[in-house]
């Protein structure tokens, strides 16, 4: 991760997201909607393990480092490029000037898929001076180069066009993925749907953070740790320090993950996630130590599936075409437990006979602790249908996700409402729009 720091305030995504996977839904609760897809594979730890410990000895026979404009760099980047080849991928190696020495971005084009919509997954491959770099960023790089390399294991179809990246001279300022993304056309720009950045994802001291950027991304990647049960965090340390920033700038929709660098875990973080409190989250940050002892391999092992999770659904998923759809987008505020259940009405009129079996109902609710949150779709007959249950294991904010309806039984026509019922204290939020889709 680069040492450059632009920040701003987390602000919260507002808009409805549809067409994502996620996990089976508990008993008597509605199930998220699914696109057809391929079932995302289980990334090997060891695989990913076996590339951090490449890196470490190219690092080690190259003065300790693989910085920018050192031996260790080009034999990173020539030892993904051989993988990469090997699988199948057209590869191109894009040089460029830094520093009075060359860099490299490899770029990798798995055949197929649309050329027109294109899904990047990308990660910085240069360390500091100071060391190896093996969780930053070896671990983001390694990840993105094991799912590469399960794209061409499944010898996967996919509906958009994958490509991979790794970036050069990250750390002097996201010198690369500048490079790159200014070396493209206005046309080549518009083609890419998404790039999902990988920075720091085996921190010893683990957290886990979702970027907060593209909301349909975003989603993917919550979903997928919902899944696990496991808690997410809105990711602040890194924002505008790594190379999603470029991409951005450019007007391409952006997301990843991200572990935690030198920031200080909190005893709230601690106490969900594990780990010490009162330490960063990666005390060898930029230090000679980041070695490959400098990795949590259950924090790496989730972030690598998480990876190709997201690449599986937002790449090779076949949306279904929506129906018909109804939205209210006025704010609802939730009163905090013990207050009254809320609800904001949509009036459905001009759709023939009954709600489908796969009424589709996208809520965005802005929650500081939506884990206190049930949410139902009221009928116009009164009937409820339970979208969303409360549970103490769901400590993260906002509920922003899509969910399926068996409505069939209900005449489609009339008011419809979204209520929803905060069940304990001390905490704020709003209902700030949902749509029904038939």
């Amino acid at each position: 991760m680069s040492l450059s720091v632009s920040r701003r305030l987390a602000a919260v995504t507002a808009l409805a997201v549809a067409g994502l996977f996620a996990p089976a839904a508990p008993a008597a609760l509605a199930s998220p909607t699914a696109a057809a897809a391929p079932t995302p594979p289980d990334i090997p730890l060891a695989n990913v393990k076996a590339h951090l410990s490449q890196f470490q000895t190219i690092a080690t026979n190259n003065g300790g480092n693989r910085a920018h404009g050192k031996t260790g760099y080009k034999a990173s980047i020539d030892y993904v490029k051989a993988k990469l080849d090997a699988a199948g991928f057209t590869t191109t190696l894009q040089t460029f000037t830094s520093s009075g020495a060359t860099g490299y971005n490899l770029i990798a084009d798995w055949p197929g898929g649309d050329p027109n919509s294109v899904l990047m997954t990308g990660s910085h491959l240069d360390s500091v001076t100071a060391g190896p770099g093996i969780n930053d960023n070896g671990s983001g790089s390694a990840a993105v180069l094991e799912t590469a390399l399960a794209v061409s294991r499944a010898q996967l179809q996919p509906t958009k066009h994958l490509r991979f990246g790794w970036w050069g001279a990250e750390e002097l300022g996201l010198v690369g993925s500048k490079y790159y993304v200014n070396s493209l056309s206005a046309t080549e720009k518009a083609k890419i749907s998404g790039y999902l950045n990988f920075d720091m994802i085996g921190s010893p001291n683990p957290g886990y953070f979702v970027y907060d950027d593209d909301p349909t991304i975003e989603q993917t990647f919550k979903t997928y740790f919902a899944g696990l049960n496991i808690p997410t965090e809105i990711e602040t340390e890194g924002d505008g320090r790594s190379d999603h920033a470029p991409f951005k700038n450019a007007g391409i929709p952006v997301g990843g993950l991200f572990s935690g660098a030198d920031y200080t875990k909190t005893a709230a973080q601690a106490q969900k996630w594990g780990g010490t409190a009162g330490q960063a989250f990666d005390r060898c940050y930029h230090s000679s130590c980041d070695t490959s002892a400098n990795i949590d391999d259950t924090a790496l092992d989730r972030n690598a599936d998480a990876i190709a999770y997201a690449v599986w659904n937002l790449g090779a998923a076949t949306p279904v075409p929506p129906g018909p759809s109804f939205e209210n987008t006025a704010d609802v505020n939730i009163p905090d437990s013990p207050g009254a259940a809320v609800t904001s009405p949509v009036t459905v009129s001009g759709v023939t006979g009954n709600a489908p079996a796969t009424t589709k109902v996208d809520v965005n609710i802005v929650h500081t602790y939506r884990g206190d949150l049930v949410i139902d779709l009221i009928a116009p007959d009164g009937t409820a249908y339970r979208l969303k249950n409360s549970s103490s294991s769901d400590s993260a904010d906002n509920v922003v996700a899509s969910y399926t309806v068996n409505a069939s039984s209900e005449v489609a026509n009339g008011v419809w409402k979204l209520q929803v019922k905060d069940v304990a204290a001390q905490d704020t939020g709003y209902i700030n729009s949902w749509k029904i889709t038939f």
